[in-house]
């Protein structure tokens, strides 16, 4: 049985590894970018470098068992270069403040003083009935008790109450 498994077809990687850690730093890099930029929302629960890298390691991962690529080392070699870039996003966002806006952005303000700031909300594509119904989950009934709302970097909604209790789910 183990005297006829091509152990070199098995753990050899088939593919050129330049071409694979182009294509898997292709993929991550313009995968977070879509998701930083556009489904911010989405991946709320989770940081979105987290989430990002287990549904990418997870592909790659299974491509390399299901013999998409032809080894295992394929699979092993872009698994490497797909936490590569995430450890790498995370050091740059650490160490470089410019950067740590780009990985990390800032909160963005929805409410202020019991104001709509509609121009951020329609930014992040936020309806009123979106933003009241997280103002509605921390145990406020109305705008006027909330002193500020922002949209935080990883796409939860955290919300200040006007007696100075901060609310986050």
């Amino acid at each position: 049985m183990f005297a006829s498994v091509d152990w070199a077809k098995v753990l050899l990687p088939a593919t050129p590894i330049l071409e694979i850690v182009v294509r898997g730093s292709i993929m991550y890099l313009a995968l977070f970018w879509l998701m930083r930029g556009i489904l911010k929302r989405v991946a709320s629960s989770i940081s979105l470098a987290d989430l990002l890298m287990v549904v990418v390691i997870a592909d790659a991962a299974q491509n390399g068992m299901a013999d998409d690529y032809r080894s295992v080392g394929d699979g092993i070699i872009l698994v490497i270069t797909i936490i590569f870039w995430n450890y790498t996003l995370d050091w740059l966002g650490y160490h470089f403040p410019a950067f740590e806006r780009f990985v990390h952005p800032p909160p963005l303000p929805l409410v202020k003083d019991g104001n709509l700031l509609r121009r951020n909300m329609r930014r992040e594509l936020i309806t009123e009935g979106e933003l009241m119904s997280q103002i509605h989950e921390q145990g406020l009934s109305d705008l006027s008790q909330v002193h500020s709302a922002h949209m935080e970097g990883d796409g939860r909604i955290s919300v200040i109450a006007k007696d100075g209790h901060s609310q986050r789910p």
